[in-house]
């Protein structure tokens, strides 16, 4: 029978299935693997473009689940998408996390100012603490409503009793720092387009696999 719960396992090594297809590829294209003063390795620049996707499907999963009204299947199936995504940005945020903590840190040339490095080195942790504290939340969130927390077919233990007026409030939070991500992120990408077409440097080819 193809239940739900089946369905979240095959698209859970659908997922897994890509990512060693795309392992394979890059390894033929003998790209390296580890961060160098010369660039990114493939591996960072790879956590890097999926966490973008995978950030912009569950603000789209959180967005388009308004559509539908409450206690629809529709509206259900993207509230589970959107927690099963969030919580899979949340697994590789440390993921990634440990790849940068080998390697050394490309250097960007031409160097821009040292106001620059520091306020990009600000926007860097907070972003993590966003992809972190993001999910976190929203873990927090459905523990404390007491609903089921899936990720890929199986369900996450609650990490807080059950709590109706603490879910309200995490889930305030939860909702502000969702919004504030938007110009977080958007802020991000027109630092990166700066770089590329004002001050012409390799900020943004440094992440790129085509560079």
């Amino acid at each position: 029978m193809n239940t739900p719960k089946l369905r979240y396992e095959m698209e859970g090594v659908r997922v897994v299935i890509l990512l060693m297809s795309v392992i394979h590829q890059v390894t033929e294209l003998g790209l390296r693997w580890r961060n160098t003063v010369k660039g990114y390795g493939i591996l960072s620049m790879l956590f890097h473009w999926l966490m973008l996707l995978l950030l912009v499907a569950v603000y789209a999963t959180m967005e388009f689940k308004s559509n539908y009204p409450r206690g629809s299947a529709g509206r259900e199936s993207l509230a589970v998408w959107h927690y099963t995504l969030g919580l899979s940005v949340f697994v590789l945020v440390w993921l990634r996390l440990l790849i940068q903590s080998f390697g050394s840190s490309p250097a960007i040339d031409p160097p821009p100012p040292a106001w620059q490095i520091k306020l990009a080195r600000y926007m860097h942790w907070t972003l993590y603490l966003l992809l972190i504290g993001l999910p976190l939340l929203g873990w927090l969130v459905l523990s404390a409503k007491g609903t089921p927390i899936p990720f890929f077919g199986i369900e996450l233990p609650a990490l807080i009793d059950k709590s109706e007026s603490l879910a309200k409030g995490l889930k305030q939070i939860h909702e502000a720092i969702a919004t504030a991500g938007y110009f977080l992120i958007g802020a991000h990408a027109c630092a990166a387009l700066y770089h590329h077409y004002v001050q012409r440097d390799n900020t943004l080819r440094l992440m790129s696999p085509l560079r």
